[in-house]
Parts: structure tokens; C-alpha cells; sequence
């Protein structure tokens, strides 16, 4: 009987580049074979040197949207594999912008360009609103007693778009705010500079300040963007915030 396969494209992000390869590779399975699948035949290639968990609490995106171990695969699906975020290269693209969130007030995008967070700012004001609510994230000169040189930031830049456009319109919904900007830096990034600007405008200003605090924190829980800090004596990935419950694929599952 003819055995039937399919193709599947995977992308490994942050810290599973180091394990698995920085490219994206073709896996060749069973048709009807799950997210599971795929996570136990990538366990059995993981080199000796990856530790026992490389696999574990990670979330998985398959054609952009977060997905549980048990969802079928089909030919051509592109998964990627997401370490815990850390708030941020593909590189794809110069700039990926969403141009339909506009129409929602919401206005999302990521760069390779510095953020001018004067002009953004003053893009989100109207007339109607009684307060702008500015988070403005910028690179420290030092992490966890050691001095950074640079960072750089990377993303799963299709989902990451379509994640930080759903939380803005959730939070207009939450919070009854009138616009929502959010705009992430991506590639390497200076002492002082923005990497990701949030700028919530509303009638009140409580309103404001909650949703814009709202934002930032579930950004770096949810969101596909991660950083690798370069410090004076060395490079590491910065350690990610866990995802979510309903997001996080505890471990690849044992076959069988």
C-alpha cells in the first residue's frame, strides 16, 4: 500500500536556532501527523549538547496562529518553533506594517528604522481624547550585573503582526480606549534607543493607563519577538517570560 507524506517547513526562533539550526528545514511525515508528531521527530535530532528541555514550554505556530500539540499538520504547512519571548531576525522584510488595523484604531507595526516616538505620538492625538499613555521601552547599559553592549531583536514577524493587532483591538474592547499604537524594533539595537513604543489614547486618563500597562505586559507573554543581549563578556538569549497555559506545549509527547 502506498505510504502517503507530507512536507512540512520548520522555523525554529531565539534560543532553538543554536539547538536545531539558524534556517528553516523541510521535515518529511506521515500524513495526518500532528504538531506531537513533529515535536518528538525533532526531539530524536536534537544535537547532545541541547539540554533535556530544550523542547519544553515552548509554543508552536503553525501558518502564523499559536496551535496545540494534538492539531493535524498538512503538506505545507510552515510551523514555527517559539522559545518563551522576550519582548523580541527574521528578516524577511524591511518593515512589516499592518495596514489594515488603521481602520480599527489600531496601529501596529515592526521596524528596522529608529522609532520616532514624537511624530507617533502625535499621530495617536485627537481631538476627543483626554490623555495619551506613552510606554517607551528603551536598551540599558547593563542586565543582571553585567554591562550590555547592544542588543539585537528578532520575530516570527507575520504572527507577531497579527498577535499585536489582536491585543490592541482586546484592549479597546477592555478598556474602552480610542486608539491604540504599537510599534517593535526589530534587528540590532544601541544603548538609549526605543525598541518598542505603546501609546494608548483615550477620553480618560485611568482608562489609558491601564490599557497601556496591559499591553506591554501580555506583549511579553504572547508575542513572537526575542533578544539576544550581547554583554562585555559574552552573548546569551535573554530568558523569556513563560506563555501563557493555554498557549505552551509542555513538552514534546513520548511517540506511541
Amino acid at each position: 500500500m502506498l505510504s502517503l507524506t507530507m512536507q512540512i517547513r520548520v522555523i525554529p526562533f531565539g534560543v532553538l536556532k543554536e539547538w536545531l539550526g539558524p534556517a528553516a528545514a523541510t521535515v518529511e511525515l506521515p500524513e495526518g501527523a500532528t504538531v506531537g508528531t513533529l515535536l518528538v521527530r525533532l526531539r530524536a535530532k536534537l544535537p547532545e549538547n541541547a539540554p533535556a528541555e530544550a523542547l519544553r514550554s515552548i509554543a508552536v505556530g503553525v501558518n502564523a496562529e499559536y496551535a496545540q500539540a494534538a492539531q493535524i499538520l498538512h503538506d505545507g504547512d510552515e510551523v514555527g518553533l517559539l522559545p518563551p519571548v522576550s519582548g523580541g531576525g527574521a528578516s524577511r522584510t524591511a518593515n512589516v506594517l499592518d495596514e489594515n488595523s488603521s481602520r480599527e484604531n489600531v496601529s501596529v507595526a515592526l521596524t528596522r528604522e529608529a522609532i520616532d516616538a514624537d511624530k507617533i505620538v502625535a499621530a495617536a492625538k485627537s481631538g476627543e481624547d483626554g490623555a495619551v499613555v506613552v510606554f517607551d521601552g528603551i536598551v540599558r547599559n547593563h542586565s543582571r550585573g553585567r554591562r550590555t553592549l547592544h542588543l539585537d531583536y528578532e520575530a516570527y514577524e507575520e504572527m507577531a503582526v497579527r498577535q499585536m493587532r489582536e491585543l490592541g483591538k482586546k484592549a479597546r474592547e477592555r478598556f474602552s480606549v480610542r486608539q491604540v499604537t504599537m510599534v517593535h524594533r526589530l534587528g540590532r539595537l544601541e544603548i538609549g534607543e526605543t525598541s518598542v513604543l505603546i501609546v494608548v489614547a483615550s477620553a480618560h486618563r485611568s482608562a489609558a493607563f491601564e490599557a497601556c500597562r496591559w499591553l506591554i505586559d501580555t506583549v511579553k507573554q504572547t508575542v513572537p519577538i526575542w533578544k539576544k543581549e550581547t554583554f562585555a563578556d559574552g552573548a546569551v538569549w535573554a530568558p523569556g517570560e513563560p506563555f501563557p497555559e493555554e498557549l505552551s506545549i509542555a513538552e514534546a509527547p513520548d511517540e506511541g
